[in-house]
């Protein structure tokens, strides 16, 4: 049940905490009159705050566990050996936290739905137990498709590529709009969505699908539409990851990125999404672990770098929401500086959230002493956590109570509307690459499939996998399906073994994921094309893997191996629905990168 009793206190311990939102709804303006009515109001506040709190109302850390005061004793002794304490409320109560994240799998945050509302309830508690009661902006990385957080019993939506393969400004805006309203009503008002990076580079390791595109414009239309469907829904956005990350052959994760565009090609490349975003009224925008020369000759990362993030976001761009910066416990951002020293760095920059910080006693450690030292001063916390508090105001937590009802999660999250919708808008980003012959859809005569090929895990369900999933959505289409796991990198037994197992069928579908030059994928691809069964290819991330696989009469891309995507690649294939994709990137030769093999806006339909 609700904590009513704590509900009450939120109402009644602090009157600066419940004035009425200044804005009433996200992504409106307020007046000039009504939004300095409300900075007076969020300064009185801020006015009672502590340095120390100050400063804590910055951070957004990690922590483990699925509950906010009783988390296994495993996840007591990590939180002990990595943040000093054995608890989320704990760690709100000794640094003045402002806003934590959760996440799936490794930190053990996220269970069911009922759970989260358990575990935001008890981080709300420990927050409004604070000197001066400030309710917390719980983020997380909800971006769909290949990086998604929520799995089990939230809806699962199309991500970035797929939408941006769909087309459809509608689609994208209802995605926005449907995460949105499922993440609010589990207490999370910050989603780290959506990716504003352009993907003009094939190898990029760490955006690829999570991008709208590779052409700006297009990729711009659709982040305005995302940010205008999650504020809609009452969750601030944040675009990712400026100044742009599009075109780089290294994960900031691991190691410092360069990207060599001119200030020409970045006005013409990187800028346009961020720009969209900011006309659209994004609330937050989070910064990129990488060096940009022709932006700062200096080479500072650009997390670090004012002259990217004071001098172009905010000064050229007129952005005056959050800078929220990307994890802190990445290497790209590590290179130059210590742990100490990089929050410190960040905030004289422009930033004003600190995320992820790999030790957070020696990050809030390091900004304490560099304000107590006057290297940061009272006023420029102030501007940060100002900023802070106008989110937090913006998406009701100073005006209402911040607990989640729980018959309000049952109602709204993973809700037959929900996913409805998803099923539909995953049909319209389904592309159908290659139809020789009239290959597809299947003929009702061929009801014996084999699904074989890559079949990585879900993202938030290791238990199910993609080769199995893909056959049981053919199973229930009315097909007699066996199926075969072969991997990423299957060798000559297991190659043999999917041959074998073709025989007798009337027709293959093999998945792929990911492939490159030297790849045993295609290996698997040529021998079962070679044995004159008919093969079906179906690309389950990677648009680019039709270049390495050379002559296959039929290939699709569902640009993620979630159920939504698989269940719509199914009812494609089968005919029950047409294909609609359009490819959003070029796919150029692979022994020939100069060459266009498909062209950005290319997909099939079965009038083709």
């Amino acid at each position: 049940m609700q904590d009513r009793s704590l509900s009450r206190r939120t109402v009644l311990a602090s009157a600066t905490v419940v004035a009425a939102s200044a804005t009433g709804v996200m992504g409106v303006a307020a007046t000039p009159a009504v939004a300095h009515e409300r900075d007076n109001r969020l300064k009185k506040i801020i006015s009672k705050m502590s340095i120390e709190a100050k400063i804590g109302q910055l951070f957004v850390p990690y922590f483990y566990g699925t509950s906010a005061t009783s988390p296994s004793r495993f996840d007591q002794d990590r939180n002990l050996r990595e943040l000093g304490v054995r608890t989320v409320a704990e760690l709100i109560a000794k640094y003045h936290i402002g806003g934590v994240i959760y996440f799936f799998g490794w930190a053990n945050n996220i269970q069911d739905p009922r759970q989260i509302a358990d575990l935001t309830n008890g981080v709300q508690r420990a927050s409004l137990a604070l000197p001066t009661p400030v309710p917390s902006l719980i983020s997380i990385d909800q971006e769909h498709g290949v990086n998604v957080r929520i799995g089990s019993g939230a809806t699962q939506l199309p991500g970035a590529m797929a939408l941006g393969a769909g087309r459809s400004l509608s689609d994208a805006r209802t995605a926005g709009r449907i995460s949105g309203t499922e993440l609010a009503a589990l207490g999370i008002h910050q989603n780290f969505a959506p990716v504003a990076d352009v993907n003009v580079n094939p190898a990029n390791p760490i955006i690829n699908v999570r991008s709208f595109g590779a052409d700006a414009r297009e990729v711009g239309r659709m982040v305005a539409a995302q940010v205008t469907g999650y504020q809609q829904a009452g969750v601030v956005a944040c675009a990712k990851h400026f100044p742009g990350h599009g075109d780089t052959g290294e994960d900031s994760h691991t190691e410092l990125p360069v990207i060599t565009h001119t200030r020409e090609e970045w006005d013409r490349i990187d800028a346009p999404p961020f720009k969209a975003a900011i006309a659209a009224g994004v609330d937050s925008i989070m910064t990129a672990h990488l060096q940009v020369p022709a932006l700062d000759p200096s080479n500072e990362p650009a997390t670090l770098s004012p002259r990217i993030l004071q001098g172009v976001l905010r000064d050229e761009l007129g952005f005056d929401g959050v800078i929220v910066t990307d994890a802190l416990n990445m290497r790209g951002v590590r290179t130059k500086y210590g742990d100490n020293r990089v929050p410190v760095l960040a905030l004289k920059a422009g930033a004003d959230q600190l995320l992820f910080p790999p030790d957070i006693d020696v990050a809030y450690n390091g900004v304490l002493a560099a304000v107590r030292s006057g290297e940061i001063t009272e006023d420029r916390l102030d501007e940060s956590v100002l900023r802070i508090l106008r989110l937090k105001d913006k998406v009701g937590l100073l005006s209402s109570s911040p607990y989640i009802s729980p018959k309000e999660v049952d109602r709204v999250v993973g809700a037959r509307r929900h996913r409805l919708a998803a099923a539909r808008i995953a049909e319209r980003t389904t592309t159908l690459l290659v139809n020789e012959d009239e290959a597809l859809p299947l003929r009702r005569r061929q009801k014996k499939l084999l699904v074989v090929g890559a079949s990585p895990a879900f993202p938030t369900d290791d238990t199910r996998t993609t080769v199995p999933e893909l056959a049981k959505a053919f199973d229930e289409l009315g097909y007699r399906t066996t199926h075969l796991a072969t991997g990423r990198a299957p060798d000559a037994a297991k190659v043999a073994e999917a041959v074998a197992a073709a025989r007798g069928r009337d027709a293959v579908v093999v998945t792929t994921d990911n492939v490159g030059a030297t790849s045993t994928q295609r290996t698997l691809v040529s021998r079962l094309l070679a044995t004159g069964v008919p093969v079906v290819h179906l690309a389950v991330r990677n648009p680019y893997d039709i270049a390495h696989l050379g002559d296959v009469p039929a290939s699709l891309v569902s640009y993620c191996w979630t159920e939504v995507e698989l269940r719509a690649a199914a009812r494609v294939i089968a005919g029950r629905v047409e294909p609609r994709g359009k490819l959003p990137v070029p796919i150029q030769r692979a022994d020939d990168p100069t060459t266009v093999l498909f062209r950005s806006g290319h997909g099939l339909s079965y009038d083709d």
